[in-house]
């Protein structure tokens, strides 16, 4: 007998998270599927589906295979769960339930409330449907063309809520956004539906902001559970939403570590790679292979800025990772367009040390230098970096141990 095909169906899939997260909800033969538009019919006809989520870009183009679509999601106009059962293919639309558990859980009310929705696809139309159903007085979809575009957004700067439902900001694009939330002075609430990276520029500006917000993670999350049910025909008890989201938030959060030059971060690293059985990534051993040379000799040739314009780079380029161990130089934090790449998915630690044991043998800004009056002006930087201080004055296992437990403590993102 041929094996129920369960699985996500899509364009370009390479970097989903929808595997991991089946799994955890008891299909371990979920895979993805990548297919061509030509390809849908034929795919679609196979007797041996048994469920299968669709995401961007055939949201609404399986809808003509399907032999019955659920009234929700027909009256939504997109559809992102297929079901075969009794020969019939039949249709939902689970992403609706992602939605609210999405906004409920970020503390983001739409009652009486202005909302305006980036982009016009499939999620759109989730979004849109699901802020009327929670009560908004107005919702606004927002285009590159048409009446409502991103050359006009002043016409709607009393907007209450903002939704990216676009794929900007999503690896590997990390970094841009769609709106400054500037536009939106009288904004009270942020969700994206982009999951990777953790924090999007625009979700980064909304903390910063001190404006409620979420990523799409909780909404990725809840309807694969509804999906789920439709697949097996059972209920899958709710708290598993949660239990499943804080694994994946563990499981792919990076470790950064931050602090003074010499201050133990490769040491620790090392350490924590041991205990955790995790990658470390040091970024100035990557500076060091891009520069073809060692960083005592590019700062002699080239000088700081060249360093720190490579630094640059290779620090956005490391953020973009999951689930590693970041080891920076002593001064990342001195570009303050660095935080957003360690902290897009990452919690940060500050490795403190007493300045006299700090070593400057192989660090240029060390040697000779006021390490006094260094810490004086890096420390207000690494307080604005930093997540948690992590004292570094025992041994590298001891000060790993720490952060460990920190992190195992603190980066399944526990519901509000």
């Amino acid at each position: 007998m041929t094996e129920p095909i369960y699985g996500l169906l899509g364009r370009t899939l390479g970097h989903s998270w929808s595997v991991p997260i089946h799994t955890a909800l008891g299909c371990p033969g979920y895979h993805l599927i990548e297919l061509e538009p030509d390809q849908l019919g034929d795919f679609l006809r196979r007797e041996e589906i048994g469920g299968l989520n669709v995401t961007i870009p055939y949201k609404r183009d399986v809808m003509p295979f399907c032999d019955e679509i659920d009234p929700a999601a027909r009256a939504i106009g997109s559809v992102n769960t297929l079901v075969r059962r009794d020969g019939r293919l039949l249709a939902f639309n689970t992403d609706a339930a992602g939605f609210c558990y999405m906004a409920a859980r970020a503390g983001v009310s739409f009652s009486g409330k202005k909302a305006v929705i980036l982009g016009s696809g499939g999620a759109s139309l989730t979004a849109f449907a699901c802020a009327r159903q929670m009560g908004a007085r107005e919702v606004t979809v927002i285009s590159r063309t048409g009446e409502d575009n991103y050359g006009n957004l002043s016409r709607h700067a009393d907007a209450d809520i903002v939704v990216n439902t676009t794929p900007v900001g999503m690896y590997p694009g990390n970094g841009a956004a769609p709106v400054d939330l500037a536009a939106f002075p009288a904004c009270t609430g942020v969700l994206d539906v982009v999951y990777n990276p953790r924090r999007t520029a625009l979700v980064l500006q909304a903390e910063a902001l001190g404006i409620p917000c979420s990523d799409g993670l909780p909404m990725l999350v809840a309807q694969a559970k509804a999906a789920e049910e439709h697949f097996f025909s059972r209920p899958i008890a709710d708290q598993e939403t949660e239990r499943i989201l804080s694994m994946l938030r563990q499981e792919t959060c990076n470790i950064v570590l931050i602090g003074m030059p010499g201050c133990g971060k490769t040491t620790v690293g090392q350490a924590l790679a041991a205990l955790s059985g995790r990658e470390a990534i040091d970024i100035d051993q990557q500076i060091q292979r891009r520069a073809g040379c060692s960083i005592p000799e590019l700062f002699a040739q080239r000088g700081e800025a060249a360093f720190r314009a490579l630094e640059r780079e290779e620090t956005a380029e490391a953020g973009k990772l999951s689930g590693k161990i970041l080891l920076t130089g002593g001064g990342v934090v001195k570009d303050a367009r660095n935080y957003a790449a360690l902290r897009q998915n990452g919690r940060i630690y500050h490795l403190t040390r007493r300045l006299d044991a700090l070593p400057t043998d192989g660090r240029p800004l060390s040697q000779g230098a006021d390490l006094a009056a260094m810490w004086a002006a890096r420390a207000p930087l690494y307080e604005r970096f930093q997540d948690a201080t992590i004292n570094n004055d025992g041994t590298p296992a001891q000060t790993a141990e720490a952060i460990w437990r920190d992190f195992c403590a603190h980066s399944g993102d526990k519901r509000p």
